[in-house]
């Protein structure tokens, strides 16, 4: 069993940037891959990107194209904290980002995270 809290949302302007972080309970947490998705109002959720560890010093990352280059994961397997920096926000970034893990791969597909945080608000202004 995992349980995911989410932590870091808020208001920022356009251009802004945010640190969301993900902690984690379970002692076999550095296993699972976690995802970011986030979901606007009346919009469905929407992958954001995923991590997983794969070993040693490294880590294997997926973003989602609209994403990439502006949002960094990372994470910190001693800390079993999962963290999304988000730099050059805009408007349209304005969603609940949530966080979510699922065993051995990386997936783009929300239906395949077994375990969920309760979301963190995430507001850009413009």
């Amino acid at each position: 069993q995992v349980q995911l809290v989410e932590s870091g949302g808020g208001l920022v302007q356009a251009g802004g940037s945010l640190r969301l972080s993900c902690a984690a309970s379970g002692r076999t947490f550095s296993s699972y891959a976690v995802g970011w998705f986030r979901q606007a109002p009346g919009k469905e959720r929407e992958f954001v990107g995923a991590i997983i560890w794969s070993g040693g010093s490294t880590y294997v990352a997926d973003y989602a194209l609209s994403m990439k280059g502006r949002f960094t994961i990372s994470r910190d397997n001693a800390k079993n904290t999962v963290y999304l920096q988000m730099n050059s926000l805009k408007p349209e970034d304005t969603a609940v980002y949530y966080c979510a893990a699922r065993r051995d791969s990386l997936s783009r597909n929300s239906g395949r995270y077994a375990y969920w945080g309760q979301g963190t608000q995430v507001t850009v202004s413009s």
